[in-house]
């Protein structure tokens, strides 16, 4: 029986900083797909990452994550993934979302389309300027394209071989959503 997961999206805090440097470590699996073809940071560097998080959670900085959430659960608080919205273009008010859940475990559960409906209904709240959100994707990360359509995104581009991956060429592929049309779904 599948458990129910009650999801927050909430900011790193200092007593989460030892699982998230496990869940983001170079080694985890998610790499495979949440943007395979760009340089992630080695383990050198990912260290030196952790230990600037800390220090800045330390001396009492709030949102060390800046334009990311972290997925956690409900009841248990649990680390489940992040969620993070960027600029394509400012001066047009375009922004993209995406997300990543670090536990394979939890991949098929529903989190993703529970969490990004989240992180979209409060970018839309916190943003009044947009009149839409994007979201893009590489046509080898077949489980994102399902989400973004299973949460009435649109496909609106597909760049044919735009990105490689271990050698072979995939497509980038785009979705998008209209504030107004965002309003009309229901989502749980």
């Amino acid at each position: 029986m599948k458990r129910l997961f009650k999801l927050k999206l909430r900011e790193l805090q200092l007593g989460d900083i030892e699982d998230y440097q496990v869940w983001t470590h170079p080694s985890r699996i998610y790499h495979k797909y949440n943007g395979p073809y760009y340089k992630h940071a080695n383990e050198k560097e990912h260290e030196e990452n952790i230990k600037t998080l800390r220090s800045r959670l330390e001396s009492g900085e709030q949102n060390v994550l800046g334009n990311r959430e972290i997925i956690a659960d409900m009841e248990t608080n649990e680390i489940i993934g992040l969620v993070n919205w960027y600029w394509k273009s400012k001066e047009t008010n375009w922004l993209e979302v995406g997300i990543v859940i670090f536990n394979e475990n939890y991949w098929g559960c529903g989190i993703g389309y529970k969490a990004l409906a989240l992180w979209i209904d409060k970018v839309f709240e916190t943003k009044d300027e947009l009149v839409r959100i994007g979201l893009t994707t590489w046509s080898g990360n077949v489980r994102m394209m399902g989400l973004a359509e299973k949460l009435g995104l649109k496909k609106e581009a597909e760049y044919r071989n735009a990105r490689i991956v271990n050698g072979v060429y995939y497509d980038s592929v785009s979705y998008g959503i209209l504030k107004e049309e965002w309003e009309m779904l229901k989502h749980e």
